[in-house]
């Protein structure tokens, strides 16, 4: 089969495309005919390699999958060739702890085939397209967890959204929208700007003409004087981590799921107790936040926001889009027989 695919941990030139041997179906799992697969920065990490976490190799990434039932190995029942599913790309297992991840800790979905647990798979409803399925798990699904799940993020707060136009970001403004908050987004260009505001942000900041904490300090005013905003969602990490903690509002709610810009910032404790905020942690999703946008795109309500599709054969490219940062939403790859 083909696959974008990297035989050493490097930049983005270790990646090849080109031919690997098809992935073997073990008892209780099965073959899945990948039809789409979504981009994250999950696919730059597991590439670049991350201390603590062995990743295979040759390693292929992709967490996010849609596709057909290709093949059933023994014991699988319920499920049928040529079914449409979506596979959630974690694993635990909840007796022994054991974790696995799509395309990190074991081969993923940049390629014509996968495999995974048939416990993984979840059906995609018929007026559900393959490339909106896909962009679920990584993304939205994470996004709701923070937002919903352990943000409890409700209708009338203010919510600061940093790194907002990319996969996470456009998903946190959309549900963000959804649930009746003021939608403050954050990004690094004017054109990123007025496209968040066409995705529905009530206001937008350039951050590369104004500082996330000044920005707030002007718009609402100082934290004594009850400035800041209800909610900050900042899964950028880095330098930005103490302008975030500047524009929470007295007993407000700074939101996290990953730290794309670095992992260990400095930090300010001072802002932290004198605003009695809260400092809430989400990591990834589970098979009941994946679900719950899949309900969410089925019935209407939401519409995951695709920046753009590239066959496999150009993956290489689709990943630079995402390293470079020179994306809008969703990066979608497709074999090129799909």
């Amino acid at each position: 089969m083909k696959a974008i695919y990297f035989p050493e941990h490097g930049s983005i030139d270790v990646l090849r495309y080109g031919d690997v041997d098809d992935p073997q179906v073990q008892p209780g799992w099965v073959k899945v005919a990948v039809t789409a697969c979504s981009l994250n920065y999950l696919d730059i990490f597991s590439r670049r390699g991350m201390p603590g976490i062995r990743v295979e190799l040759p390693g292929i990434t992709g967490g996010d999958c849609a596709g057909t039932i290709a093949e059933l190995g023994k014991g699988v029942t319920g499920w049928e060739v040529g079914q449409r599913v979506l596979v959630n790309p974690a694993h635990i297992d909840d007796t022994s702890g054991h974790f696995e991840m799509m395309g990190e800790t074991r081969p993923g979905a940049m390629a014509d085939y996968c495999t995974c647990r048939a416990d993984q798979l979840i059906p995609i409803p018929d007026s559900v397209s393959d490339e909106d399925a896909a962009s679920l798990p990584v993304a939205y699904a994470t996004a709701y967890r923070m937002l919903f799940t352990k943000g409890a993020l409700k209708a009338g707060e203010r919510v600061l959204i940093l790194g907002a136009s990319g996969g996470v970001g456009t998903a946190c403004v959309l549900l963000a929208k959804m649930a009746g908050a003021t939608v403050i987004a954050a990004t690094g260009s004017d054109e990123k700007c007025r496209r968040l505001e066409a995705l529905g942000a009530d206001e937008t900041l350039n951050y590369s003409n104004e500082g996330i904490d000044t920005y707030a300090k002007r718009m609402t005013g100082s934290l004594f004087r009850g400035g800041g905003y209800d909610v900050v969602v900042n899964f950028t990490g880095g330098d930005t981590w103490v302008p975030s903690l500047k524009a929470v509002r007295r007993g407000g709610r700074l939101l996290t799921c990953g730290a794309t810009a670095g992992y260990d910032p400095k930090t300010d404790i001072r802002f932290i107790f004198m605003a009695e905020m809260a400092i809430l942690g989400s990591t990834g999703f589970s098979r009941a936040d994946i679900e719950a946008c899949l309900k969410l795109v089925e019935d209407g309500t939401l519409k995951p926001e695709v920046d753009a599709v590239f066959p496999l054969s150009q993956g290489i490219e689709a990943i630079r889009r995402i390293e470079d940062r020179a994306v809008f939403g969703k990066i979608i790859v497709k074999p090129d027989a799909a």
